[in-house]
């Protein structure tokens, strides 16, 4: 089994991507910060290994999906609002023990600092494989969508996955990133 945590700031769309994983309703989505208040965990099913790609473990897995709450406030250095001192280090535990995690970054607010940290600890403190996903592409100009990404490319060393929930543009890039770490897991 491959579990995948989605981390990000509040509001980032954790909660709407993993609907759209999934294929139906098993996160509560809301245009307010702090809707998920702790851990969802999902079956995601089997992800087919395309044959192009070497897998040494076989050809799929089984997938589970972690929704976390939104760990920083989108807009400041602060620890997300609903978010108690305790619960935040569960929801840090649980990324910890997860095999691939997606780190989303929300197109209007760009990278936030707590989670650059959090993700740099993750990749090599942890030795995480990330997925960098700029979420809601379709609600800002094609120049800022390419600016994050050199902004993600400088200070995350990684290129970043534009995505767009609503158009679903980027979602199959997304879907191969999964495939390619699984094969490694």
């Amino acid at each position: 089994m491959i579990k995948v945590a989605i981390i990000g700031a509040e509001n980032v769309g954790k909660s709407t991507l993993m609907n759209a994983l999934i294929g139906g309703k098993v996160s509560e989505v809301e245009n307010l910060p702090g809707t998920t208040k702790g851990l969802i965990r999902r079956r995601f099913g089997k992800l087919k290994i395309p044959k192009s790609m070497k897998n040494p473990l076989g050809g799929a897995d089984e997938f589970v999906l972690i929704d976390t709450a939104g760990l920083f406030d989108p807009r400041r250095e602060l620890r997300g609002k609903v978010l108690s001192e305790e619960r935040f280090k569960e929801i840090i535990n649980e990324i910890i023990s997860a095999d691939i995690v997606i780190h989303m970054v929300d197109a209007t607010v760009g990278l936030h600092r707590g989670m650059e940290k959090l993700h740099h600890m993750l990749k090599f403190r942890y030795e995480k494989p990330i997925i960098v996903v700029i979420n809601k592409i379709d609600l800002v100009p094609r120049e800022r969508v390419d600016e994050l990404r050199e902004i993600i490319k400088k200070r995350l060393e990684q290129e970043a996955v534009p995505l767009s929930l609503v158009t679903y543009e980027g979602f199959n890039e997304l879907l191969e990133r999964l495939a390619y770490y699984a094969q490694y897991v």
